[in-house]
């Protein structure tokens, strides 16, 4: 499977100190957390996984026609506005 990166993913990583390695950890083995089955012009979902005790959150659309996963954006999520498992988001 080919990935590719959004230019938004590719900066959002250099910023963060984020590897190419540890996205594809996350997109091999996270857990999916959510699903966009509507976003467009590919489904996407949020995954979890992490960087040793940290979490990392990936976004990424699936072109099934080129079997290609596409990194929109990862990010480490902020306890203050998710839950202590970091899979949902704090009311």
């Amino acid at each position: 499977m080919k990935i590719s990166y959004r230019v938004h993913a590719v900066r959002r990583m250099f910023e963060r100190g984020i590897s190419e390695a540890e996205v594809h950890r996350v997109l091999e083995s996270g857990e999916e957390i959510a699903a966009y089955p509507d976003d467009k012009p590919y489904a996407s979902r949020l995954s979890l996984g992490w960087r040793g005790a940290k979490p990392l959150h990936v976004v990424a659309a699936y072109n099934a026609q080129d079997d290609e996963q596409i990194v929109i954006t990862v990010y480490e999520p902020d306890s203050a506005l998710w839950d202590d498992g970091f899979k949902r988001r704090r009311p």
